[in-house]
């Protein structure tokens, strides 16, 4: 039954499995259990191919990629990887033998590559790099010419004009305040490190505070509950044995601390209140007026009838070694701090790097601030941080002679984005300073889209 139960589970073989099928069942009595297994082996083989031969598809003939029936087993199947080692053997050695053996055939145009050796298409690339990176330089060094350098009687001008403001103001304050313990004023800035761009425009006027250095001491704002690397704030101390009047500055101190907002309002009293600067004006044969809000403690100076000059008033102290100014921070909840002062030391270590070698690391620093002047979009990159990106790819870089001006700009620009990426550029005089700690997510995500979109395109940037 079972054996029937198989026949008609088979495909129609024409009686042929029946016969063999009979013949299996009755060759143990006649040939005993040995003969049985290899007559078994062999006619199982033959039925295994008869079968295949007869058979067809059960579902639509398919074609492979080959050409043959995707259906069909190929004919190595089942082969010994012995004998399949061997065909492919033989088919190697018959492909081996059909190449030409004369050396001038190797010439003929079926053995040359239909592409570029990779020796070559490296030195197009090359060749093409060094075209791109020239065109770039002359561009650079045009840009700088036409719209970074200040003419030399501009700058006399507006630094002659600064030095007359700041000598006004130092009398009036010898005279109306002389109880104001100040030390001497004087002026700075990038017009007096050369590294001013575009158009002479704007100074700093330092008016530096004396405090008596028993009575203050500067606390890190990374160990306040602030943790703003970078500020300070300025605590008075001993009030039990100096009690509060002992020092001038003692009528700016808000919550124990010296308030630089307070220090600020009193010099601004003075500079757009007290002072006629009309008249002083009609004397130097200047128009001077204080600067319109948001700008405090600035002055604008009309020296020529198309040239403005800002001053901005900036108080300052020094506490051992360490020196702040009151600039705040952008956030209005931290205006109780005081801004560590790094602009001076990380200019003169630009400029003397440059000195060493007459390298373009400030006539790169000049072009980008001219780029960020012009573009508003880059407009809340600072000098500082340009200076320090510049400062950090000096650790990398050597060779900063003026014919590599135009891969240190890219290689800059390179720089910004990772910083504005990692959302962290450390000062290079003090690690712990993240420069970008005063600029909001947005800012400094469209800073980041408007370089990286100009990196395929840099001469983008100098056309505005």
């Amino acid at each position: 039954m079972a054996g029937a139960g198989q026949r008609k589970g088979k495909k129609d073989d024409n009686g042929i499995g029946t016969a063999i099928d009979f013949v299996l069942s009755n060759a143990r009595l006649v040939l005993g259990v040995g003969g049985a297994a290899m007559l078994g082996i062999a006619t199982l083989a033959v039925k295994r191919m008869y079968d295949r031969a007869i058979s067809a598809p059960s579902s639509p003939t398919r074609l492979s990629q080959s050409g043959k029936r995707s259906w069909e087993e190929p004919n190595w199947l089942g082969s010994s990887s012995r004998l399949l080692t061997q065909d492919m053997k033989t088919s190697l050695s018959r492909s081996l033998q059909t190449l030409p053996t004369d050396p001038s055939a190797t010439d003929t145009d079926f053995f040359r590559p239909t592409k570029p050796k990779p020796s070559a298409k490296r030195s197009q690339m090359e060749l093409k790099k060094s075209r791109l990176r020239l065109s770039l330089q002359e561009k650079l060094f045009a840009y700088y010419r036409r719209k970074v350098a200040i003419p030399a009687e501009e700058q006399a001008r507006a630094k002659q004009a600064a030095v007359d403001i700041c000598a006004e103001l130092r009398s009036f304050l010898r005279a109306k305040l002389p109880d104001m313990p100040l030390r001497d004023m004087y002026l700075s800035g990038s017009l007096y490190d050369d590294l001013q761009v575009v158009t002479a425009d704007h100074i700093q006027l330092i008016v530096p505070l004396m405090l008596e250095q028993n009575l203050w001491s500067c606390i890190p704002g990374e160990d306040t509950i602030m943790n703003i690397p970078g500020f300070y704030l300025v605590r008075r101390e001993n009030p039990e044995y100096f009690p509060r009047g002992s020092s001038y500055w003692d009528r700016c101190v808000v919550g124990g601390y010296l308030s630089p907002k307070t220090v600020a309002d009193t010099f601004e009293k003075v500079v757009a209140g007290s002072i006629n600067w009309p008249a002083i004006g009609t004397l130097l044969d200047y128009v001077i007026r204080p600067a319109a809000p948001p700008a405090d403690l600035t002055l604008e100076v009309q020296y020529d009838p198309e040239r403005h000059l800002y001053i901005d008033f900036l108080p300052s102290l020094t506490l051992g070694d360490i020196i702040l100014v009151a600039k705040p921070h952008r956030l209005a909840q931290n205006d109780n701090l005081w801004r560590l002062s790094l602009r001076p030391a990380e200019t003169a270590r630009l400029r003397a790097l440059d000195q060493c070698d007459s390298g373009c690391r400030c006539l790169c620093l000049k072009i980008l601030k001219a780029v960020c002047k012009s573009n508003p979009a880059l407009g809340h990159l600072t000098a500082s941080q340009l200076t320090n990106v510049i400062l950090h790819l000096c650790q990398e870089e050597s060779d900063w002679s003026q014919d590599m001006l135009a891969d240190r700009f890219l290689q800059t620009l390179k720089g910004l984005i990772r910083y504005l990426e990692a959302g962290v550029l450390p000062s290079a005089l003090n690690p712990k300073v993240n420069l970008f700690s005063e600029l909001t997510p947005e800012e400094v995500d469209e800073l980041g889209y408007t370089l990286y979109s100009s990196l395929s395109e840099p001469e983008v940037l100098l056309q505005t």
